[in-house]
């Protein structure tokens, strides 16, 4: 029988894939984490992540790209809002690309729109590249990190933690006598 462990390291890349295919911030930082505590490998799980929004961003621009103006035509209120999305893509077309995968919630969305301008589909292949990869080494090193953080913190809180414990009863006391002396 297999523990959380086993499950992490045999099936952790795959399931880093997949998220990191359909979003993928959140994952990856645990990933990243996870990394830091022995359970994966970070070079790994950066390659882990970059194959998987990479795929993810290339499938959305092709799928943008067949059925995007078909799919906004059939709805007014999102090809308007769209034309937001098209108008700043064609003025900041570069920065557009690499950077909206560090936009929380519209990465899925973006590609497709991208698709759907007709942009050259090796000017985004390169592109998307070059972001999918700063993404997956940025936000896999952020949870390595965040991993170091949380060790130095739990460590200094057992030097600290009686000080803590007195600031803490202290806090309680003094709020209680407050409490009650508001009461007479």
């Amino acid at each position: 029988m297999l523990d959380l462990q086993d499950l992490i390291v045999q099936y952790g890349y795959w399931a880093l894939f997949i998220g990191t295919f359909l979003e993928g911030e959140t994952i990856l930082i645990i990933a990243g984490f996870l990394a830091y505590g022995g359970y994966l490998a970070l070079p790994w799980v950066i390659l882990s992540a970059f194959l998987g929004t990479f795929a993810g961003d290339q499938t959305f621009f092709f799928l943008g790209r067949s059925k995007g103006i078909q799919f906004l035509e059939k709805r007014p209120r999102l090809k308007r809002k769209s034309e937001r999305a098209f108008n700043l893509l064609h003025r900041h077309q570069i920065l557009v690309i690499l950077g909206f995968r560090f936009l929380y919630g519209i990465r899925n969305v973006t590609p497709f729109v991208i698709g759907a301008s007709n942009l050259n589909p090796l000017r985004f292949f390169l592109l998307n590249f070059l972001g999918a990869l700063t993404w997956a080494v940025s936000f896999g090193y952020l949870g390595y990190h965040l991993g170091t953080l949380a060790e130095t913190a739990l460590h200094d809180i057992h030097r600290y933690e009686k000080v803590i414990l007195i600031v803490l009863l202290a806090g309680a006391t003094l709020a209680f006598l407050i409490s009650n002396l508001r009461k007479k």
